[in-house]
């Protein structure tokens, strides 16, 4: 759990261990019973080790955000983002749910032939402003300025940048989906996350998120490079916020929200459409309130 990102990525082992890093912590119960059963306190003692590496390696990220979010401002953003799932035929309707929901800002991921069109259609009249970017679109109820398709080093697009200007502030928005990471195929996918990393170190926006699904874990090497730059919230209930599968139960948190210069005042994740992922939705103070 200590070290699991120092082991080398040979097989694909690295990436594994990553990910797995939260779930290791099952094999405490299992080997309390052992120490019971070999009635030895020396055990009991030993095993204090685990417990006390997973507490501060994984406990202040199941800190609940409501015991130190901060005072709801005057002006606030609410942004939602999902992968819709390609071949569902549902982007539209997640869209619909996630504007039911209060979403001032809904960012999609894998949209394919068609889909960006519906959810324009669904949406115009509440969310006039709209880009999108090959698999990647972002709708809102405010302007969208600057806005710009990022190619990350892929070779095609499917991450974008926009301006999201709402009368009481303004805020710099990435969104992006990763390509996919497997065991010993994970290249293209941490080579998106290390340019991403470059361009919003570069940016000299001082409110920004960047949202979306990124294919990777907060415990993924390739996630640290973004994640040291922005800063992720923690889950309003607390817990890691797990976002897939979204049946039978979620294991893995691959869409995530991180942000730089704004008061996060709620974070979690809600269900919408058909897709195998739940999607994320944040409330930020917008600057200046």
């Amino acid at each position: 759990m200590a070290f699991h990102a120092r082991v080398p990525d040979f097989l694909g082992l690295g990436l594994l261990l990553d990910n797995a890093a939260p779930w290791m912590g099952l094999a405490v119960p299992a080997l309390l019973l052992l120490a019971v059963a070999s009635r030895s306190r020396t055990s009991l003692v030993v095993l204090l080790i685990p417990v006390f590496t997973w507490l501060v390696i994984f406990g202040p990220a199941i800190v609940p955000l409501s015991w130190s979010a901060p005072r709801t401002g005057a002006a606030t953003l609410t942004l939602s983002s999902q992968n819709i799932k390609a071949g569902t035929g549902g982007a539209a309707q997640s869209a619909l749910e996630l504007a039911e929901d209060g979403s001032d800002v809904i960012a999609l991921q894998e949209l394919d032939a068609g889909s960006a069109q519906r959810v324009s259609t669904a949406l115009e009249d509440v969310y006039p402003h709209h880009f999108v970017v090959g698999t990647v679109g972002v709708w809102s109820k405010y302007p969208l300025t600057n806005s710009q398709p990022l190619e990350l080093g892929l070779g095609w697009k499917r991450a974008l940048s926009t301006q999201v200007d709402a009368a009481s502030g303004s805020l710099r928005l990435y969104v992006i989906h990763a390509a996919s990471a497997r065991p010993n195929d994970h290249v293209d996918r941490d080579e998106m996350l290390r340019q991403l990393a470059a361009v919003v170190q570069a940016d000299p926006e001082e409110n920004m998120m960047a949202v979306g699904d990124f294919n990777a874990t907060s415990t993924d090497r390739a996630f640290k490079k973004i994640s040291s730059i922005l800063d992720e919230p923690n889950q309003d209930d607390g817990l890691l916020g797990f976002t897939w599968p979204r049946s039978p139960f979620p294991m893995m948190r691959l869409d995530h929200v991180l942000v730089r210069g704004l008061e996060v005042t709620s974070n979690t994740n809600v269900e919408a459409g058909p897709s195998d992922h739940l999607a994320v939705q944040t409330v930020v103070n917008l600057p200046g309130q």
